[in-house]
């Protein structure tokens, strides 16, 4: 059994390397099974809270022969973990608002690395890691149903360098490292967000502060490809 994975699965799967690693909200557990059939970790937990999802995991777990180095475990977030069993974690499929509750409530059981895949903008990640010591080290933006950010936070001691040379807000909002790759994708994401958020934005309301985002970042790309070119 070598489950499918869609392509922001697996940039996620790219993304994590661990010797012991969690998945939390597993699903069908098929992740953690590529995870460990591709050598990204010696072990995985997944961690599954609703009983259908649950039950789809552990029948998973029993189908792909893996034995002890996959374990499915009940339980909400973290907590079915001790602190310091896994020194890798991976959330997929969330709400953005989710996923940071869960790592607000993570307390001790927060592993040093982090992969996450939000189903919506992840700014409020981004200022979580930046508030909570993780560093920004490696991002992606994969093709889907919309354009899903892909993010890889390391526990790491000061300000995040991810940061340095870029506009802050439009880094929070579309990511650092994204913004310096100057993508197709990414350049496509804002022109979709100028779009939508030109009829609704007026001062005072949320768009308008969105949309002064947006365009600081579309400018701060044709600046960088205005260089380029003069290069």
């Amino acid at each position: 059994m070598n489950p499918v994975l869609d392509a922001r699965l697996e940039a996620v799967l790219e993304l994590v390397q661990a010797q012991v690693h969690a998945d939390i909200g597993s699903d069908h557990a098929h992740l953690p099974i590529r995870i460990l059939r591709a050598g990204r970790a010696s072990r995985c937990i997944a961690v599954e809270l609703n009983p259908g999802p649950l039950a789809h995991s552990r029948r998973s777990a029993v189908r792909s022969g893996l034995g002890e180095r996959l374990e499915v475990r009940e339980g909400n977030g973290f907590d079915p973990l001790h602190a310091g069993e896994v020194d890798s974690a991976s959330m997929t499929g969330m709400g953005t608002g989710t996923i940071v509750g869960v790592l607000q409530r993570a307390g001790d059981k927060l592993p040093a690395a982090l992969v996450l895949q939000p189903n919506d903008s992840p700014r409020s990640i981004r200022q979580w890691a930046c508030a909570s010591g993780y560093h920004l080290m490696a991002e992606r933006l994969m093709p889907g149903y919309w354009a899903y950010p892909v993010l890889r936070l390391e526990r790491a001691l000061g300000n995040d360098p991810a940061y340095v040379g870029v506009p802050l807000r439009a880094a929070l909002r579309y990511g650092p490292h994204l913004l310096r790759e100057q993508s197709p994708l990414l350049r496509q994401h804002i022109q979709e967000d100028l779009l939508r958020l030109t009829p609704l934005a007026a001062p005072g309301r949320n768009a308008y502060g969105e949309l002064a985002t947006a365009q600081e970042a579309l400018a701060w790309l044709d600046d960088r490809r205005a260089e380029q070119n003069r290069q």
